[in-house]
């Protein structure tokens, strides 16, 4: 009998002495990312379409005085660039080309105009199918200086595929379009049906000034580019362009989630030794939504606190509620 109590007090004290389950001190950092080395694209979507003789614009190459050239209409598509005229600075012409495969389409400015690098100067029209995608203005600037690599993909259809950038994504003026010509009377004098031989045209009978014909109205920002002649295209096709704007190569990166703030700086807190943490100003680079390019503020042998810090409000500038 005394046997058995002796086990049984040496199980319950065993059991004792096993520490109990318990939370972690509040403020203790549960999961933690430390910085990595990779190669990061910074890439943009876009929504596009299969159209047929879409216009573009040209842009002045550089800063200076657009003067144009009288282009005559071609009598066959143009297999070589169209010379339309040229930018002068300096007493040296820079010239400006409509690309082969495309006619010229109009002037966007006067002759003789001051412009500057990037300022639509004229519009074009390709012949034949191109892939047009709307640009929001959010996006413009995102993409003005990526358009070198683009990849294309038809819903349920060919790609991916490179696209070619045709001209800028400027949005072009009013009277993009030339307006077309007027009909030409039937040939031996005969008048038009219900017309009255020899009758003057009155007043009351003129087209109002204000329901004359124009150009088109000014177009929004939108992106032209062309696939490569062995892709079958159906006009009216949907397709997804994507955009490389920006690479870099071996750059220190960490989960976007671990950082506060953005647009070029952030805040990151930086996990030490003894578990006490510290705040580190970081300025920020590329992003492709999982992490983000860290340039400077960290040496890459860090640990950082998943998720990131919560900044304190910015405090209320105006009156307190108690203020007259």
């Amino acid at each position: 009998m005394l046997s058995v109590l002796a086990f049984a007090t040496a199980c319950s004290t065993g059991e004792a002495d096993e520490p109990l389950p318990r939370l972690a001190d509040r403020g203790t950092v549960m999961t933690t990312a430390t910085p990595t080395r990779q190669d990061l694209t910074n890439s943009v979507s876009l929504a596009g379409t299969v159209t047929m003789d879409p216009i573009f614009g040209l842009v002045a190459p550089v800063a200076g005085q657009m003067r144009y050239l009288d282009v005559k209409p071609p009598t066959a598509t143009p297999a070589k660039p169209t010379r339309i005229g040229a930018v002068w600075a300096g007493g040296r012409p820079t010239q400006v080309e409509v690309p082969a495969g495309a006619t010229f389409a109009g002037r966007l400015v006067d002759d003789r105009s001051n412009v500057v690098p990037g300022m639509p100067v004229a519009s074009a029209k390709l012949a034949g199918y191109g892939i047009v995608a709307e640009i929001s203005s959010d996006k413009a600037y995102q993409i003005a200086d990526g358009l070198t690599a683009i990849t294309a993909q038809i819903k349920k259809g060919p790609g991916p595929f490179p696209c070619t950038v045709l001209g800028t994504i400027a949005a072009l003026p009013a009277g993009t379009v030339p307006v077309p010509p007027p009909a030409d009377p039937p040939a031996g004098g005969q008048q038009p049906p219900g017309a009255t031989a020899g009758a003057p045209v009155t007043q009351d009978e003129k087209q109002p000034q204000d329901e004359q014909p124009e150009g088109s109205a000014a177009s929004g920002l939108r992106l032209v580019c062309t696939a490569p002649p062995e892709v079958k295209m159906i006009n009216g096709a949907s397709v997804t362009l994507k955009i490389v704007t920006q690479t870099a190569t071996g750059v220190l990166v960490v989960p976007v989630e671990a950082v506060a703030g953005g647009q070029g700086k952030g805040t990151v807190e930086v996990v030490k030794a003894d578990g006490s943490t510290e705040l580190v100003q970081v300025e920020l680079g590329l992003t492709d939504g999982k992490v983000i390019e860290v340039r400077s503020g960290l040496t890459g042998n860090e640990k950082l606190s998943v998720p990131g810090p919560n900044l304190p409000p910015v405090p209320d500038s105006g009156q307190s509620s108690g203020g007259k």
